[in-house]
């Protein structure tokens, strides 16, 4: 254990290529996921938010049970459409980063929508009988609440960055957890730790920690500072 605790360090202190190639494509295809669900799942939350129609009340029952999607399921289903047999499979993303990204992407717009949808309809019950007085159409509304809420969505944006680097299922799958490809933290760390390879699997997973907790802080310091600059 000692050894491993030293041969661990060394890694994280002498910047291991191979810890530090991981790491970074982990990041990117995260954030990245993360910025697609962001575009499609706060306009989608916001709007169901505001708007009131038929059959709603079953949609935010669906968009909620969607929060809780199987990742290994979901990296089935873009594994069949993705291989050269699936309608997908003439693009050739299947065990590239762009499939793993699909799969977070997923993985987390649900999760945006439903906590975004939250958000803007607790704000509406507030300010939603003054906006409807000016006559403004529901998407009209709904970006005026998620501008006035953006400080609180951040909220949902970590919820979804954490979800979408610790996540292993469904990357595993479409990824194929390919060495200097597709390998991610999460990948890495359960193979490194079948191989034997502790001191690895342990570095990533410090590395991985430290990412979330430093995303996590630097997003709520900018939050602080925008509270108090913007009020």
């Amino acid at each position: 254990m000692v050894e491993t605790f030293q041969e661990t360090l060394w890694r994280l202190a002498t910047l291991d290529p191979e810890v530090v190639a991981i790491a970074w494509l982990s990041l990117r295809v995260s954030l990245t996921a993360v910025a697609i669900g962001t575009l499609l799942g706060v306009p989608a939350g916001a709007l169901l938010g505001v708007a009131a129609f038929h059959g709603r009340g079953p949609l935010v029952g669906l968009l909620n049970a969607l929060m809780g999607l199987p990742p290994v399921v979901i990296g089935l289903i873009l594994y069949l459409l993705l291989s050269r047999s699936g309608p997908l499979g003439s693009f050739g993303l299947l065990f590239t980063p762009g499939a793993m990204i699909a799969a977070q992407a997923v993985l987390v717009t649900p999760l945006i929508a439903a906590l975004s949808r939250q958000v803007v309809a607790d704000a509406e019950g507030h300010l939603g009988e003054q906006l409807r007085s000016l006559r403004l159409p529901a998407w009209r509304r709904a970006a005026t609440l998620v501008y006035d809420v953006r400080f609180s969505l951040v909220t949902a944006l970590l919820a979804a960055f954490g979800r979408a680097i610790s996540e292993i299922g469904a990357v595993l799958v479409v990824g194929g957890n390919i060495a200097g490809h597709t390998r991610t933290m999460t990948t890495a760390i359960s193979l490194e730790t079948q191989k034997g390879d502790l001191s690895l699997a342990l570095a990533l997973g410090l590395v991985l920690i430290g990412l979330v907790v430093a995303v996590n802080a630097a997003a709520a310091a900018l939050r602080a500072y925008a509270m108090r600059a913007y009020g």
